[in-house]
């Protein structure tokens, strides 16, 4: 056996992603923004000033090969340091032999994978060896880096950000995995075009998923055809690229908001779709919906809360699938309900008000339910509402130093027109008395 077949033995067992990891800028798929001739992070790069820098993006769009392909590039040293599992005793072994190769005349790249993981004791630890020249850091993270890193590091690096890959990238990706003679061995038949469009279409953009769905699909037909039948077939229990604690989960469940807030239940109903099929806690969803009904439904339409509530409780009693419906049915609700902030927007001004200080309660609207307290004048004055006509009340309710603020203004929509009309009446209804009461008062 020769070299050459010794080596291509070699090769088995290890994962297409990394067999094909491009070995120049130029064989890289999509990240135009950054690749193209003009991009300001490949001039930075090719100019020998591209500094230390963070590369953020979702997963397997390229982050690790464009660090790889900077130490080729650049000739320096490279380290790669996982945050998941090293400590600041291996940051500043790291550093100390940085400082050795720096003497000598080399320069290392620190590559940090997953920096979103560091701590901050982990990040002050390098931060003054970035600052100084001593490592050059480069990062990857799938979080946003605005979040995850210290101002003090994140402003002594330029970020780039990374894009999702389109579904042509990912063709072009998968068609030169399916030559790689590794490939061609396991599954000599070929995979036809359309197979290989519809694992692009469920990839999510990441190359690595699209490689390693390759990979298990060729496995799975063990020498037979691979049609787009068997390929549904194994993604049948595939779940969506998701992470709970992650941005996308934020930008899923505002997506979701949003659309509600738009009154678009098909765009809801998709969401909703989404974060369920990504294993989101239906329970969580069910929150944020109790949350919607209180925050953008209101009093326009007081049963839109009911729905929640019940949607919330249907799924806590059938789990899924059944009790996703629920949620399917509350989320077209809340969509299609009037709309009003005004609740949202009264009980911030109440709180703001309430925070201004602890004004005494008005003697009138104490509680006397000893002698003396009545002595003391608790609850003179109070009116009774059912013994006043109109059952309207002339007192204040605010504390004695407070005029009467205004927090709750009803919108126009739905219930809330009836509303403001009985708001109005009340309002009307409580000046007359009180006019009325004044002029009594003045004619004794």
């Amino acid at each position: 056996m020769d070299l050459l077949e010794t080596r291509e033995r070699d090769k088995r067992g290890i994962p297409l992603a990394e067999l094909l990891r491009p070995s120049s800028l130029d064989e890289v798929a999509g990240q135009e923004h950054l690749l193209a001739k003009d991009a300001a992070f490949r001039k930075a790069l090719e100019n020998g000033v591209l500094g230390s820098f963070i590369l953020w993006g979702p997963p397997g769009t390229g982050k690790t090969t464009l660090v790889l392909l900077v130490s080729r590039y650049t000739g320096m040293r490279f380290v790669r340091f996982s945050a998941v599992t090293g400590g600041v005793r291996e940051v500043r072994n790291v550093v100390a032999r940085a400082m050795e190769e720096k003497r000598t005349g080399r320069e290392t790249l620190f590559f940090v994978d997953e920096i979103h993981r560091f701590n901050k004791a982990q990040q002050d630890a390098f931060l003054p060896h970035v600052e100084n020249g001593t490592i050059t850091l480069a990062g990857a993270t799938t979080e946003n880096p605005s979040f995850a890193l210290t101002a003090p590091l994140l402003s002594r690096c330029a970020v780039y950000v990374l894009e999702r890959l389109g579904d042509e990238h990912l063709v072009s990706i998968l068609e030169r995995a399916v030559k790689h003679p590794v490939f061609v061995e396991m599954n000599p038949r070929g995979i036809p075009g359309a197979v290989l469009e519809r694992i692009a279409a469920v990839s999510d953009g990441d190359g690595r998923r699209a490689l390693n769905i390759l990979e298990m699909l060729a496995g799975t037909a063990a020498g037979s055809p691979v049609t787009v039948e068997m390929l549904n077939d194994l993604l049948k229990n595939t779940p969506l690229v998701y992470d709970r604690q992650g941005e996308e989960h934020y930008n899923l469940i505002s997506a979701f908001h949003k659309s509600l807030r738009s009154g678009d239940a098909d765009a809801s109903l998709y969401w909703l779709a989404r974060m369920i099929l990504s294993g989101e806690n239906p329970l969580y969803i069910a929150r944020r919906m109790i949350r919607f009904a209180t925050e953008d439904v209101g009093l326009a339409d007081p049963s839109a809360l009911t729905v929640a509530m019940r949607a919330a409780d249907s799924w806590r009693f059938l789990g899924s699938p059944e009790g996703d419906l629920a949620l399917a049915e509350a989320a077209c609700y809340l969509a299609l309900a009037p709309k009003s902030n005004s609740i949202y927007v009264a009980w911030k001004k109440a709180l703001g008000t309430a925070r201004d200080g602890s004004l005494p309660v008005p003697l009138h609207l104490r509680n006397s339910p000893t002698g003396l307290m009545r002595r003391l004048g608790y609850g003179k004055g109070y009116q009774y509402a059912h013994d006043m006509p109109g059952n309207v009340v002339m007192h204040k309710n605010f504390p004695d130093k407070m005029g009467e603020p205004e927090f709750y203004v009803p919108g126009d929509s739905g219930r809330e027109r009836e509303l403001s009309k009985r708001l109005h009446r009340w309002k009307e209804a409580r000046r007359r008395a009180r006019k009325a009461s004044e002029g009594a008062d003045g004619n004794k």
